[in-house]
């Protein structure tokens, strides 16, 4: 079975098509500015060159359809007719309270997803625009909507509840939802499996760290907490995002700068995190760690403040579950950056682990880089969110 994995956003649209056979990525690519002008579509297929071309893409439907015919293009395509393709997983990054697990689509999902869309109001429409151009060009092909938050749905009250007036709750939904979930989900039973464990008999902290970034506390393969909230702007440092902050601030610094709340949430998502606080050095954890090592003690202060909130959340979550068999770091930073977790895992030597200091030089590798004879092992392990998409739409696909 060959599946179509769509992670549509405003102006962009990221794609894979995997053999669901043999797990197989056959070709995969990226459009980009769908709607403005210099469009470029990326596409390399299996064992093959990346080939660029600038092409204009007015919607989202033009965007797809350059999709497809790269894939059954006679000289690069990978597939000879849309006839092969099976089915289409498309990310949809928030499902509220309604999807706690993936959903084959219909118009009555649609409606739902429709009515999450004030709690992911840049996110949602986008990827429902995806859903909709596939739709139309593909009119017989089965479609699954896999859902960001769906993971975190296990989260008890205690955990999901925030400390403010419960009618806010009953009557917005305003809770926790957490995001990256197909992300923790992949990796924590990843983690199980590379360990040659039953997840149902782990207690896994999955470490999610890109420039967007979350922990979350899986028991027995089942989140029970996770970092971010309403918004993806809760919980860690992120690369321009805030993460936790006393909420007053919002009215403290709006009244000095004379800013609406509209504003203040602009500088939260897009101009703090790391950027903000090495003093507009850089979002990205290369720069800020070439800046560090440069003598900049901004750039510096970040970095050490960034590692200490992981490994505050960490703690927290190694009491929320009363104990931890495996902490496992994914995600860009998670992957590559051995500066990052070297900090990070220098606070958790209390759990009887230490970080092995050659294993941990290694950048996006599936391995355990705590030393022999850690109590708690410590993993990298790469996420693979189009793969579990993809697990996910062929596991309801066959159930038709």
């Amino acid at each position: 079975m060959n599946v179509l994995v769509i992670n549509c956003g405003s102006s962009s649209l990221k794609y894979q098509l995997i053999n669901a056979d043999t797990e197989e990525v056959l070709a995969k690519g990226l459009c980009e500015r769908i709607g403005i002008d210099g469009g470029m579509h990326t596409y390399q297929k299996k064992d093959s060159d990346k080939v660029k071309t600038q092409v204009d893409m007015p919607s989202h439907t033009k965007a797809v359809s350059l999709v497809l015919e790269a894939l059954t293009d006679p000289a690069n395509g990978v597939i000879k007719s849309l006839s092969e393709i099976d089915a289409v997983g498309h990310r949809i990054v928030h499902g509220g309270e309604k999807f706690a697990k993936s959903v084959i689509i219909d118009d009555e999902v649609l409606a739902a997803i429709k009515e999450c869309n004030d709690l992911a109001p840049l996110h949602n429409p986008a990827n429902l625009i995806g859903v909709d151009s596939c739709r139309e060009l593909m009119p017989n092909v089965p479609m699954v909507a896999v859902f960001d938050t769906a993971f975190h749905q296990t989260m008890p009250p205690k955990a999901y509840l925030y400390g403010i007036p419960y009618e806010y709750y009953r009557k917005y939904k305003v809770r926790r939802y957490g995001f990256h979930g197909t992300s923790h989900d992949y990796v924590a039973h990843r983690t199980a499996e590379f360990l040659g464990k039953d997840i149902k008999d782990m207690k896994i902290i999955v470490c999610h760290l890109g420039n967007g970034a979350s922990v979350s506390a899986v028991n027995g393969g089942k989140c029970v907490d996770t970092s971010m909230g309403l918004t993806p702007l809760e919980g860690l440092i992120m690369g321009t995002r805030s993460g936790d902050l006393d909420p007053a601030i919002l009215e403290f610094i709006s009244g000095k700068e004379n800013l609406s709340i509209g504003e203040m949430l602009t500088i939260l998502n897009k101009k703090s995190g790391v950027l903000g606080l090495s003093d507009g050095v850089s979002s990205d954890f290369r720069d800020l760690g070439e800046a560090a090592d440069s003598g900049n003690e901004q750039a510096k202060a970040a970095l050490e403040t960034y590692a200490y909130r992981v490994a505050k959340y960490i703690g927290a979550y190694v009491a929320a579950m009363n104990g931890v068999d495996a902490i496992t770091f994914t995600a860009g930073v998670g992957e590559n950056n051995i500066s990052a977790r070297a900090q990070i895992s220098s606070y958790l030597t209390y759990l009887g682990t230490e970080l092995d200091e050659k294993k941990n030089a290694v950048r996006g590798e599936e391995l355990i880089i705590s030393k022999d004879g850690s109590r708690i092992p410590i993993l990298v392990i790469p996420t693979d969110e189009e793969m579990s998409i993809a697990r996910q739409t062929v596991e309801l696909v066959s159930k038709r």
